[in-house]
């Protein structure tokens, strides 16, 4: 093997817990193992990436990886972690969502690849979908009991809640459907270990035990510890919710931002899990970052590493001439070469005020620009006193009271820039 894959997962901590003997056995030669993905959106958001890297790095190790979209258990609804119900998906919208997550996956695991250990994408719904309930309840459901599954820590939390409307019967079933999935690929594809959160312990040994009672084998489990913040809010969520991979949803910008803007003791822990670099590496940095902590050198690397990892170079690339649009030197071609949504995203929360194009056709004076048609400041009086304090700036470029915007000002052919001091923006938009 290239690498002991335990090992590994150890020092990072990304390991919480693994069945006896799970090392032994991944040491004894290329093995294959699986991450549940739940295919509800089209798109990961950074919740999922621990179990993604988790594959990476074993397919890293030489084994072979399978990530599993659940387009059969995403049409139930894991009771794991949730105090509700899911909606339930069509099989269009699987399909769809399967298709755009193994675009994401491919970023970091390798599918192309002529060696033995390649990764492979499968979904459930192939295999479950043909499956009568009569058949199912006869030849997986009887192999394990209701005691059993009851026992399961994902089961009492929900029955023990005060949520009125209880669990279905449907979410109930749910640990034998996943269980099932891993008897499938332990038997189809020698599939011995499947890996996942630590709240998904008690689906994947009902896997093992299926996999020792029908299967007359050994299965494996795995587990990484679930993701939190140093401060106690949720990882990965933000106001305007979670932080997804694809750029339509987050922009790269916002992306770049969210792990720029972790703590200290957040960052040391995340550039473990969520880069590959390696220890001698991050012991440097660590290092060099409590030397001298106000240079955020572990914030910095992180966010470069994990940017270029999920969008492009080219994409954290302008998310640093972004950010320094903000808190760095800056020029007006800076702010024009920035795309629509990005610069919506610098500037978010600036106040916004609409204009006409003809209000710009013959020059609008900075005067009425900035009091009488973008309301940015009281009165004509403070507009003037504030350009002889040479205080404004249209663009990121100081101007006096004799400066006119015109569309040659225009960003994205619609926005114009307006600051006074340092810190006070305002966005004049062009309809």
């Amino acid at each position: 093997m290239k690498m002991n894959f335990v090992e590994e997962l150890t020092w990072r901590g990304m390991l919480h817990d693994a069945m006896p003997g799970t090392e032994e056995h991944l040491m004894s030669g290329m093995q294959s193992a699986y991450v549940g993905i739940d295919p509800t959106a089209d798109s990961l958001h950074i919740g999922h990436l621990v179990s993604v890297m988790m594959l990476r790095h074993f397919q890293l190790a030489g084994h072979k990886p399978y990530a599993l979209v659940g387009g059969a258990t995403g049409m139930i609804g894991d009771p794991s972690g949730k105090s509700a119900e899911r909606n339930l998906l069509d099989e269009k919208t699987l399909r769809h969502n399967q298709e755009a997550i193994k675009s994401q996956l491919s970023r970091f695991l390798d599918f192309e690849s002529n060696e033995a250990n390649a990764a492979v994408l499968v979904n459930n719904y192939d295999w479950m979908k043909n499956f009568s309930f009569l058949e199912f309840i006869r030849d997986v459901g009887k192999h394990i009991t209701v005691n059993y599954m009851m026992a399961k820590d994902s089961v009492k939390k929900r029955l023990s809640s005060e949520a009125k409307e209880g669990m279905s019967f449907t979410e109930f079933t749910y640990q034998l459907v996943q269980g099932y999935d891993f008897l499938h690929l332990y038997k189809e594809k020698n599939c011995t270990l499947q890996m996942g959160g630590s709240d998904q312990w008690g689906n994947i040994t009902t896997g093992t035990e299926l996999i020792r009672r029908i299967g007359g084998g050994k299965g494996y489990a795995l587990t990484c510890p679930l993701i939190t913040k140093a401060d106690g809010t949720k990882f990965g969520k933000t106001e305007g919710g979670n932080v997804w991979l694809d750029a339509n949803r987050t922009s790269p910008y916002k992306f770049y931002q969210y792990w720029l803007n972790t703590s200290d003791e957040d960052a040391e822990k995340y550039i473990k899990i969520f880069t590959f670099l390696t220890k001698e590496t991050i012991e440097t940095l660590v290092e060099e970052h409590k030397e001298a902590p106000h240079l955020r050198t572990l914030q910095k690397r992180l966010a470069e590493e994990i940017t270029t990892m999920v969008h492009s170079k080219e994409d954290l690339e302008n998310a640093i001439k972004a950010s320094n649009i903000l808190f760095g030197k800056s020029t007006s071609e800076d702010l024009k070469a920035l795309n629509e949504q990005t610069f919506l995203d610098v500037f978010d929360g600036v106040p916004l005020t609409e204009i006409s194009k003809s209000d710009i056709e013959n020059g609008l004076d900075m005067v009425a620009a900035l009091a009488e048609k973008g309301n940015f400041l009281k009165s004509n009086g403070e507009a003037r006193r504030a350009l002889k304090e040479n205080s404004i700036s249209v663009n990121k470029e100081k101007v006096k009271e004799d400066y006119a915007i015109t569309s040659s000002d225009l960003i994205n052919e619609k926005f114009v820039l307006l600051q006074r001091g340092k810190k006070n923006y305002f966005i004049l938009r062009v309809v």
